[in-house]
């Protein structure tokens, strides 16, 4: 495991399109499919992480809290599985239902999205406005597997609210994310 920040993505950047398979209900999902009428959150996870492990049971409960408010929430995992097999897409839809998601969880197995999306490590966390332009690249909130503070979504949730409120988020209130950097597989130059 190699711990990595978030990379930048540009304010006010559209959300890159994807077609990919979504591994619980076996249909292929595009962005346009997804989005949010009011917000869309893209968030890159996998099923090994420890920084994701974290706060699997915190990305459900704000999913669901944000549903009713037109916010959708979308989950991507683009580890190479042939060295990260607990990432297949198998153990995914396991990993799904597990912790009862309440959105779909995709498998980008050419990792073109994670490049188009500039995903550098799980968790990252991204918020588009209801036009699909981003407003927030950052973390959940300041928690981590090797500190005490509390896993509560604070960072993601403002963001979120900002963005259905049409409230500009500064990059100086922007925290990066971090984790485990994203498994590319031999060959690829994700930059």
């Amino acid at each position: 495991m190699a711990f990595t920040f978030s990379n930048s993505f540009p304010m006010g950047k559209s959300a890159p399109e994807f077609k990919l398979p979504n591994v619980v209900t076996g249909e292929v999902n595009t962005l346009s499919q997804l989005l949010g009428k009011k917000a869309t959150v893209i968030m890159f996870i996998c099923n090994h992480c420890p920084y994701v492990i974290h706060v699997k049971h915190m990305l459900t409960k704000v999913a669901k809290e944000f549903d009713p408010k037109e916010v959708s929430f979308v989950a991507i995992s683009a580890n190479d599985v042939d060295a990260y097999p607990q990432d297949h897409p198998d153990l995914m839809k396991k990993d799904a239902i597990s912790y009862n998601y309440p959105f779909p969880y995709l498998y980008d197995e050419s990792q073109e999205t994670a490049k188009a999306y500039r995903a550098a490590c799980t968790p990252d966390f991204y918020v588009f406005d209801g036009d699909l332009k981003c407003t927030y690249h950052g973390c959940l909130d300041e928690s981590s597997p090797k500190n005490q503070k509390p896993v509560n979504g604070s960072e993601l949730r403002g963001a979120i609210l900002k963005s259905i409120q049409g409230i500009p988020i500064p990059l100086k209130d922007q925290k990066p994310s971090s984790g485990c950097n994203i498994k590319w597989k031999s060959g690829i130059n994700p930059f």
